[in-house]
C-alpha cells in the first residue's frame, strides 16, 4: 500500500520543512524513504515493534545504539483503515522532535490515503475504460455477450438495465472562433476535467462513463422507464455548455438508441458515434446530434461511393455547376427537413423567406421539376446529402 516512490517524496519534502530527519519504512521494517537517503534499503529495527502494537516509541541515544539501524529519535506507526502499514520515524533528540511527531504522522497518512484513493480511481477509470471499448468493438462470434454481462457486473454494472450511449467529442475551436488571447488547450492534459464535468451530470452509479481518446468520452447512461430521451438531450446540452464556458474548447455530443443488451448497447454505441460524424457543424448549430434524427444520413453513408457518386451526377449536374451550389444544395436539404414548410426552412437557413423562395425558382428552373413535387424532392434531397457527407 506504501509505495517507495511516495514514501521518498513525502520523507524528502517533510525532512526539508522541519529541518530534522524524516524515515519511513514499511510493515517490515524496511526503510523504503528517508532525508538521508544513504539509509533507504536499511532495516530499522524498532519499527518491527511499533508496527506490532500500533503504539510510538521513543529512543534516546543509548536506546537507539541497542537496536539495529535505529538512530536517536521517535518512531510512529502508520495506520490505514485500522491496519498499521509502516512507521515514520523522525531523527532527533527526542524532547526536540516530539512536537513534530503527530504532525508529520497525520499528515503522511493523509497523503497515503489519498494516493491509495488516486491509484484506486485510476483503476476504475481504466477498467470502464476497458469495458466500453469491448462494448464497442464487441462481435458476438468473438466474445460471448455474457462474459461481458459478468465482467460488468463485478465493476458494479449491471448490463441488463436499459441504457443509451452518448459519445463527446471535445476540440479546440479554430483560431478565428477561439475568443481573443485564450491559449491553446491540449485534450491529454485537460482529460480529468473533462471526465469530472461529464460525470457531474451523468452521475448515476449505473453511468459507465469513460475516456475512449483524447477529446473523446463515452457514457452508457442508465435510462429509467420514466425517463425521456430529451432529458438526455438537455443534460448533454448542459454539459457542453459547461465545456464551451471553458476557454478555447468545444463540444459536440451524439445520441444512440436505448438498448438493454450487450449487443444493444455496442448498436447504440456506434449510432452515436455516427451521430458525431454525420450531425452537422455549421456555426450557431445544436451541438447535440441524434441519431433518430440521421437515420436517412446514415443509410446514405453506408452507400458505395460510386452510387452515391452516380446519384449526384444523375440528379444535381447543372445544379453543381452553379457558383453558388453550396446555397442551393442547402436550401434543398432545409426545405425537405423543415417538413416542406416554407417559414420553417427560412427559419433554420437564418435567410428571409423571399431569398428562399428565389432559391427555390431557380432550383426549379434549372432542373426542370418542382419542388413541390415530393418525389422529385426526396430525390434530389438525396443527392444533395450525398454531396454534403462527401468523403465520409
Amino acid at each position: 500500500m506504501l509505495s517507495p516512490s511516495l514514501a521518498q517524496e513525502i520523507a524528502g519534502d517533510t525532512s526539508a520543512v522541519i529541518g530534522f530527519n524524516v524515515l519511513i519504512t514499511d510493515a517490515e521494517g524496511m526503510v523504503i524513504g528517508s532525508g538521508d537517503t544513504s539509509r533507504v534499503g536499511t532495516f530499522h529495527e524498532a519499527s518491527v515493534e511499533v508496527v506490532r502494537t500500533k503504539e510510538p516509541a521513543t529512543h534516546s541515544t543509548s536506546q537507539a545504539r541497542q537496536l539495529r539501524g535505529v538512530r536517536p529519535g521517535v518512531t510512529l506507526p502508520l495506520v490505514t483503515d485500522g491496519q498499521a502499514v509502516g512507521t515514520v520515524g523522525i531523527t532527533g533528540a527526542p524532547a526536540r522532535v516530539r512536537r513534530f511527531g503527530l504532525l508529520v504522522k497525520r499528515q503522511t497518512e493523509i497523503l497515503l490515503r489519498e494516493s491509495v484513493m488516486l491509484r484506486s480511481r485510476l483503476l476504475s477509470e481504466r477498467a470502464a475504460e476497458k469495458l466500453l471499448a469491448d462494448i464497442a468493438s464487441y462481435d458476438p462470434q468473438v466474445v460471448e455477450g455474457d462474459f461481458l454481462v459478468f465482467r460488468a457486473a463485478e465493476l458494479g454494472f449491471d448490463l441488463r438495465l436499459r441504457r443509451v450511449a452518448v459519445a463527446f467529442e471535445v476540440s479546440v475551436p479554430g483560431a478565428a472562433a477561439r475568443r481573443q488571447g485564450a491559449p491553446t488547450q491540449d485534450m491529454a492534459l485537460v482529460r480529468s476535467e473533462l471526465l469530472r464535468t461529464v460525470r457531474e451530470v451523468f452521475a448515476d452509479p449505473q453511468d459507465i462513463v469513460a475516456g475512449t481518446a483524447p477529446g473523446w468520452i463515452g457514457v452508457l447512461h442508465r435510462l429509467p422507464a420514466r425517463r425521456p430521451m430529451e432529458a438526455v438531450v438537455a443534460d448533454c446540452r448542459r454539459v457542453a455548455d459547461v465545456i464551451a464556458a471553458q476557454d478555447s474548447l468545444a463540444a459536440r455530443v451524439g445520441i444512440g438508441e436505448p438498448a438493454d443488451s450487450v449487443g444493444g448497447l455496442h448498436d447504440s454505441y456506434q449510432d452515436a458515434c455516427d451521430a458525431l460524424r454525420l450531425g452537422g457543424r455549421p456555426a450557431g448549430a445544436s451541438p447535440v446530434h441524434l441519431i433518430t434524427d440521421l437515420r436517412v444520413h446514415q443509410v446514405l453513408a453506408a452507400v458505395h461511393q460510386s452510387a452515391r457518386n452516380r446519384l449526384l451526377d444523375l440528379t444535381t449536374a447543372d445544379l453543381r455547376a452553379q457558383p453558388d451550389w453550396p446555397a442551393l444544395r442547402d436550401t434543398v436539404i432545409a426545405w425537405c427537413e423543415s417538413g416542406f414548410n416554407l417559414v420553417r426552412a427560412s427559419a433554420a437557413l437564418h435567410i428571409h423567406r423571399n431569398t428562399v423562395v428565389y432559391r427555390m425558382n431557380k432550383i426549379e428552373q434549372i432542373t426542370g421539376r418542382p419542388l413541390r413535387d415530393h418525389r422529385a424532392a426526396l430525390a434530389l434531397y438525396l443527392a444533395c446529402l450525398a454531396d454534403r457527407l462527401g468523403g465520409h
